[in-house]
Formats: C-alpha cells, sequence, structure tokens
C-alpha cells in the first residue's frame, strides 16, 4: 500500500536572476522570502517564496534558461478567479490567457524566465457569473 501524502510542499523553479526573481513573483503571485528558510539561499541553495499563509512555496532555483516540462497549476475559488483574471490583464500586460476546460477554468501565464503557471476553478458556473 502507498502511504498517503499531505500535498506540496513546494516546487522548484529555475530562474536566471534570483533578485530580479524574488521581485517579480512578490509583484505578481504576493509571495515574499520565506523566513525560516532563507538560510538556505546562503548556502548556494534556493531561494524559498511563500504566500501570506505559508501554504504555497516556491523554492527558486539561478540556473541558465532551460526548456520547460512542467506547469505549476494553482487551484483557487470562484471568486478569487475573478480577482486573479483582472490582476493577471494588469500584472502581465494582457499576456495571461484564458482557457474554458468545461469543468474548469484556467488562467495560463509564465513568469519572465518561462517558467509557465496555471490558476484554475472548478466553479465554472460561480466564476462565469460573476464576470
Amino acid at each position: 500500500m502507498v502511504p498517503p501524502l499531505l500535498g506540496f510542499d513546494h516546487v522548484h523553479v529555475f530562474v536566471e536572476d534570483r533578485a530580479a526573481a524574488e521581485i517579480w513573483y512578490a509583484e505578481v503571485m504576493g509571495l515574499s522570502r520565506s523566513p525560516d528558510l532563507e538560510f538556505w539561499a546562503d548556502d548556494g541553495g534556493p531561494l524559498t517564496l511563500q504566500d501570506a499563509g505559508n501554504t504555497v512555496h516556491l523554492a527558486l532555483f539561478e540556473r541558465p534558461r532551460q526548456k520547460n516540462r512542467a506547469t505549476v497549476a494553482l487551484r483557487v475559488s470562484a471568486a478569487a478567479f475573478r480577482s486573479w483574471r483582472a490582476h493577471l490583464a494588469s500584472a502581465t500586460q494582457g499576456k495571461a490567457t484564458l482557457e474554458d476546460h468545461g469543468v474548469s477554468l484556467s488562467l495560463y501565464f509564465s513568469d519572465p524566465d518561462g517558467n509557465p503557471y496555471e490558476v484554475t476553478t472548478y466553479e465554472v458556473a460561480a466564476a462565469k457569473a460573476g464576470a
């Protein structure tokens, strides 16, 4: 039997310039340094960022640009989806795209290093009603 999982701990994200990436993630996604894990960045490890609720964690590794193989998907409520749609229209200068998957709605966008992200909701009717 496979042991149970508790959820995602963090996602590794590769960036060319951690300092510039930290600013972008703060402005676009509201993430800031994880105080308890900041020592890792001092030792050449990742700079870990988190949301205000300490539930979303990204570990930024400084590396040359490379082709991405995975998209980080974040689930949100219908109300939050509408807010994200408005926010990303401004924060990404209209580069976020909306996809209706029938059972879900998703917004797709990338950070300046080409790392792809998806913000998705399964509360489709409520998200569309508020549009």
